[in-house]
């Protein structure tokens, strides 16, 4: 059967997200954690003025249909019950939303009418341009991070929604600018359906079209789909059908060349995106330190020579980096850094380094700790070392209390933390303080990277040795 294993998508799927080549397709599914109401649920008043018993019922846009008919193809009674029916709820967002829209996304799909995945974004601190007539597909947001196309409509202007058979079947009359939108996606870009049914006339349309044109040579997209299991209150033979009735479903989406995740639970699927955004993560690095000196070991130079080697070495490893430009580390890393990018590489600037420099008013130094918040939302590894200024009158060498907050946020944020305690200073203090605790910083820790733990406490190695170390460190981390 076309089934794919978690890791193997997990893989795959991190792999275009950073290409930027990834969209996703939300069905109903997504929403339904959020108590917002779902089609039956809306249409079971409606369906009871006909008599109509809806929980008999599977073809729900007909039973709409029936209903517009019944009142002289008026659909007022229609549209409020979705005005209504999500007005009166909010709107509520799961941790799939939120996984989803801090990933770097740029297109959505869906056929909800829920401000889910917009309002995900927002509070992601992205800006989204939301589609959902045709006249917004004629224009552009300035500065948009994501679009959303919502190819039904919107709650809040249910009046212009697809909601009966009528608007299905003139959908690519009224609505055919979403269809070849969503042809030029699926073209173009890996999709992920999650919480989709496949049973939407115009994404049949439109994979039908696809199909016939394209062929076997179709993009390779992916589904999550929940696994049928064994009801108590089954008949001999129901579960049994079912899960042939799945089998062919999903053998039927090979020929769009979709490929089906199973998952055991809902809950699953959390994890699943969970793992793809600590997977992505993983390549981006927070570098954590400040010095005014740096200790008695190593000449000055030979230690920045070492923070400059390491800002090379990231970028060449293909990691992307994330600064604060914290006092004799973060320019020196991002001088090395820019030297890969530019000298050497010849890459995009913004693909592979994120600065961001702490405001120094009185008021910005207020907002120090969530602006730490803010970078290390980014990063999927932080590593820390040295810590020191000069600070006090009369002017005196002290802890770098910062580097400390910004440990303490990435623990607390699950990033995975590496301290380089042969630098000294805070990173000494930090190390010990992950060595005291190994199994509570490390829970899936392999011998071999515990070993390398080890040997960055040493301050008596070389740092060139060092450097290889913390790179072959960055590396395991990236496994466990």
């Amino acid at each position: 059967m076309p089934k794919v294993k978690v890791e193997t998508f997990i893989e795959d799927f991190t792999r275009e997200l950073e290409q930027n080549n990834v969209a996703i397709f939300a069905g109903a599914g997504l929403s339904v954690p959020t108590g917002v109401v779902d089609w039956k649920g809306l249409l079971k008043p409606l369906a009871k003025e006909l008599d109509l018993d809806i929980d008999r019922e599977h073809d729900l846009v007909r039973v709409a249909q029936y209903h517009v008919n019944h009142h002289g193809r008026s659909k007022s009674d229609l549209t409020e019950a979705i005005l209504n029916g999500f007005a009166r709820r909010g709107t509520a967002i799961t941790e799939n939303h939120k996984i989803l829209a801090r990933l770097p996304i740029q297109t959505y799909w869906t056929t909800n009418y829920d401000a889910c995945i917009e309002d995900a974004l927002k509070q992601s601190g992205k800006v989204p341009d939301v589609k959902h007539t045709i006249q917004q597909m004629l224009t552009t947001l300035h500065g948009r991070d994501a679009v959303v196309y919502k190819m039904h409509g919107d709650y809040l202007d249910a009046s212009n929604a697809v909601l009966c058979k009528e608007d299905y079947e003139t959908f690519h009359l009224k609505r055919g600018e979403f269809l070849t939108a969503l042809a030029g996606d699926l073209l173009s870009k890996m999709f992920l359906f999650i919480g989709f049914s496949f049973s939407d006339p115009n994404l049949d349309y439109v994979l039908g079209r696809l199909h016939s044109r394209y062929g076997e040579h179709q993009r390779k997209h992916y589904c999550l789909v929940k696994s049928e299991i064994a009801n108590a209150d089954d008949q001999p033979g129901e579960f049994e059908y079912r899960k042939a009735k799945q089998d062919l479903f999903i053998r039927d989406l090979e020929r769009y060349n979709i490929r089906a995740v199973m998952v055991d639970s809902y809950d699953q699927i959390t994890e699943i995106l969970r793992a793809v955004e600590s997977r992505h993560k993983s390549k981006t690095v927070f570098v954590s330190g400040a010095a005014h000196e740096y200790g008695t070991r190593w000449p000055a130079q030979e230690a920045t020579n070492f923070v400059h080697s390491l800002g090379m070495g990231l970028i060449a490893k293909d990691y992307k980096i994330v600064t604060g430009l914290g006092l004799g580390i973060g320019s020196t890393v991002v001088d090395g850094a820019l030297t890969q990018i530019y000298h050497v590489q010849r890459r995009n600037l913004t693909d592979q380094l994120v600065i961001r420099p702490f405001p120094q008013s009185p008021q910005g130094q207020q907002t120090w700790h969530v602006y730490r918040q803010d970078m290390l939302d980014f990063a999927g590894i932080a590593i820390y070392m040295f810590g020191n200024k000069l600070a006090g009158n009369p002017p005196a060498l002290q802890r770098s209390n910062g580097m400390v907050d910004e440990f303490d946020i990435a623990h607390a944020k699950g990033i995975k933390v590496l301290p380089l305690g042969f630098t000294e200073f805070v990173a000494r203090d930090l190390y010990d303080r992950v060595k005291a605790n190994f199994t509570q910083f490390y829970p899936s820790a392999t011998a071999k990277f515990q070993s390398m733990f080890n040997l960055l406490g040493d301050s008596s190695r070389s740092l060139q040795d060092q450097l290889t170390t913390t790179f072959e460190a960055l590396a395991e981390l990236q496994k466990i």
